[in-house]
């Protein structure tokens, strides 16, 4: 980011009591799917200058399609042999929306990462009937359905074999606010 949109970005908010954040959730209940129409809403409507209309615009367009690309992955991911583990995957993301406001979701190919301020954790469906969590949990033992990752995943410290047909135990869930916390 350059320094000019990051000063633009601090001035928002102190010019008008929201933060981009607020501004963005603001203008995705405009209606307005196009640049031009979402500028002239939050210039009428909401009184920014051009500028702040502009740079609210382009954030909320730019998250939107990432979030549209990102919906994209994950559907992949989950699609045909593997659908059947899509609620264990939709299960371990509303646990971790509950830890607190700071995650950050980022699908990939092949797995979704789970970072705070660094990578806590993985989802990934490894197999038809079986998701690994990978997890970040330095410097604790393996133990129980915790086992070291191995050639799992480098950034992990942890694996835990999630079969479809199962629900969640609580053991996992804790390892996870476990590897949270720690990040």
């Amino acid at each position: 980011m350059s320094d000019a949109a990051a000063t633009m970005i601090a001035n928002l908010e102190a010019k008008t009591g929201r933060s981009l954040a607020e501004w963005v959730a603001l203008a995705r209940t405009s209606g307005a799917e196009k640049h031009g129409a979402l500028v002239k809403w939050l210039k009428a409507e909401q009184a920014l200058t051009h500028g702040y209309a502009n740079l609210v615009a382009h954030e909320t367009l730019r998250s939107a399609a990432a979030h549209a690309e990102a919906d994209d992955l994950v559907a992949a991911q989950y699609a045909g042999k593997k659908a059947a583990l899509r609620p264990h995957y939709d299960a371990l993301i509303a646990a971790v929306r509950g830890f607190g406001p700071d995650i950050e979701i980022a699908p990939k190919k092949a797995y979704v990462s789970l970072r705070r301020s660094k990578q806590f954790a993985l989802i990934q469906p490894s197999t038809a009937s079986r998701m690994d969590l990978g997890l970040v949990l330095k410097g604790e033992e393996a133990g129980g359905m915790i086992e070291p990752s191995g050639s799992f995943n480098a950034m992990c410290t942890h694996r835990i074999r999630l079969p479809v047909d199962t629900p969640i135990p609580d053991e996992a869930l804790a390892a996870l606010k476990r590897a949270y916390d720690a990040a």
